[in-house]
């Protein structure tokens, strides 16, 4: 496996983006434990499992080292704080990838996810090269499509019933950008 130290580390104004470590486990159980977090995902369980935190952190690198993943911590860059998480989950086949990410309900509404958005954006698009990145939220949560509006992507059409979540179907609101029309960083 690799070391998840090799991980790109981002900086913005007020975030530092950096990998996972096993010692942020109990964090990231809390942060995703509330079932305000988990249920705006559609793969984050609920309840949310004991070891689960440890096990997601443990498979990032070796996910990395494939050029799958891109997984970042979100930190707070004056406390250190551990926020959130935010990723590319990378398709280089077809040099796209899916942004995915969750921020703690204590830290919501204060733009932290628009501004780690945008700085993975740019890593995607000038670091490795992709042409294609695209992200969804369920219907019911547009605080989310505002971030990917605010980060420059297009609204590209709804996705009824989509995915199930908890016994559910939810509709999926599909967001995207191609590299051609990012401002490079």
């Amino acid at each position: 496996m690799g070391d998840s130290n090799r991980i790109t580390r981002l900086q913005t104004e007020r975030l530092f983006l950096r990998a996972f470590e096993l010692g942020d486990a109990g964090d990231v159980q809390r942060l995703v434990g509330d079932p305000e977090v988990a249920l705006m995902t559609a793969n984050i369980p609920h309840p949310y499992p004991d070891g689960a935190a440890e096990e997601w952190i443990a498979g990032h690198a070796a996910q990395f080292e494939a050029g799958e993943l891109a997984p970042f911590a979100i930190t707070l860059c004056a406390e250190g704080a551990l926020i959130g998480s935010i990723s590319l989950d990378i398709d280089q086949r077809h040099a796209r990838a899916e942004l995915g990410y969750w921020i703690g309900k204590p830290w919501w509404n204060h733009g932290y996810c628009t501004e780690a958005a945008q700085a993975v954006l740019h890593y995607g698009f000038d670091v490795l090269g992709l042409n294609r990145i695209h992200a969804w939220h369920f219907r019911r949560n547009p605080a989310s499509g505002r971030v990917m509006l605010k980060i420059g992507m297009r609204h590209e059409g709804c996705l009824p019933q989509h995915v199930r979540r908890d016994g559910r179907f939810e509709d999926l609101e599909s967001y995207g950008m191609l590299k051609r029309d990012h401002k490079p960083s």
